[in-house]
């Protein structure tokens, strides 16, 4: 009945949303009857409720479906949940949108202080509360500094304040402007730690003690202090593409310790299996091609978005500096050449992690041997564009 009412709208106002009584009561009051753009638009309202109804039940229906493929048709219905100062650049509008009547984790996002959030604001925060989620687990804190959606800073500690100065040590230079993700309580200390460090466009945390927004917000008036509930992200991933969209699986790192090999004669040390279990959820995480450089439950180095593996490594090694001896390390996909191996190895580099699967698995792993590394196969490949 409301699409047939909807399809005479130039006769009949379908009203579908509560928020329209006030609109339609006030013209009947002064005019006696509805405008014609006022029609149009409750009708445009009728027909996107009932678009969304429809959806909602052929997404009903197909999650019942078995089938290896993706579905054949997907029916995204979106409503705007959030508007946004403006797009990737400020000549773009931006806001963010939701399946509708599907609420998001980011639905339970509240803003205590600074500037309204931005497209780039969001899209950071989301992969810094993501990292970690992936980091968590373990009986520590997390913290993830995220600039331009990719790790600059990770670390793990028994106490957050602690996290955070040791991710902070990873690439303090970077940090300027980007995400700080809490993975925990914001205290007055840690919230003096933060302030004490470089500028953070947004930092994100599981929950505020009294005082700690004070403590920022008297230094980083700007800045925007998120509370947030856990991360959870969607089944699929769909991007734009050139009209139409890519749909993928959302990638999850699957597999744990007990699904890895270890590939070569030296195994990991106790300490270099934590530090590469953190060094593959970092790596996960930052942009092909990645190395990422792990000592101590710390990044160290994060190459990101290199054309050239053996860059990426270079990359790494050369922002570890003197922590790279002795550390742990990971690369999102399998080493093609022995080359990027060689550049961890020369750096001191004693434990790596990869996914394995090139035709030259013998030669990275017997150059391995060869430098006395251990080396963890996963199986798995984690590339991210």
């Amino acid at each position: 009945m409301v699409r047939a009412a909807a399809k005479n709208w130039a006769h009949v106002a379908s009203v579908v949303n509560p928020d329209d009584y006030g609109p339609v009561l006030s013209e009947l009051r002064a005019e006696g009857r509805l405008s014609d753009s006022l029609r149009r638009r409750l009708a445009a309202a009728a027909f996107a409720h009932t678009a969304a109804y429809d959806a909602s039940i052929a997404n009903w229906f197909a999650q019942g479906d078995d089938s290896a493929e993706l579905p054949e048709t997907i029916h995204i219905s979106l409503e705007r949940a959030q508007p946004l100062r403006y797009g990737e650049n400020p000549h773009q509008r931006g806001a963010r949108y939701r399946q509708a009547g599907v609420a998001t984790w980011w639905d339970g996002v509240v803003q205590h202080a600074g500037s309204a959030l931005s497209y780039l604001n969001l899209f950071d925060t989301d992969a810094a509360w993501r990292l970690v989620a992936d980091m968590a687990g373990r009986d520590e804190h997390a913290v993830a500094i995220i600039k331009h959606a990719n790790p600059c800073g990770a670390a793990l500690s028994t106490g957050l304040e602690d996290a955070y100065r040791r991710a902070l040590e990873c690439d303090p230079v970077a940090a300027f402007g980007g995400v700080v993700a809490l993975g925990g309580r914001c205290t007055a200390a840690v919230a003096r730690a933060v302030a004490e460090g470089p500028q953070a466009d947004v930092i994100v945390a599981s929950s505020w003690e009294a005082g700690a927004i004070e403590v920022l917000t008297a230094r980083r008036k700007a800045t925007r202090l998120l509370e947030a509930p856990p991360h959870a992200g969607a089944a699929l991933e769909v991007r734009s593409l050139g009209g139409g969209f890519l749909v993928q699986d959302a990638d999850r790192i699957g597999a744990g310790r007990g699904e890895w090999t270890v590939a070569t004669k030296a195994a990991p040390t106790d300490a270099q299996w934590r530090d590469l279990e953190l060094a593959w959820a970092v790596c996960a995480r930052t942009s092909s091609n990645a190395i990422v450089v792990v000592k101590d439950a710390q990044a160290a180095g994060v190459g990101a978005g290199q054309q050239s593996r053996v860059e990426a490594a270079e990359i790494a090694v050369r922002k570890a500096g003197e922590r790279a001896p002795g550390a742990a390390a990971a690369s999102d996909a399998f080493f093609p050449f022995r080359d990027g191996l060689d550049v961890l190895a020369a750096a001191g580099v004693a434990a790596v992690i990869q996914p394995g699967g090139s035709v030259r698995d013998s030669e990275v792993v017997a150059a391995a041997d060869e430098q006395g590394i251990a080396m963890v196969l996963t199986g798995e490949r984690h590339f991210r564009h």
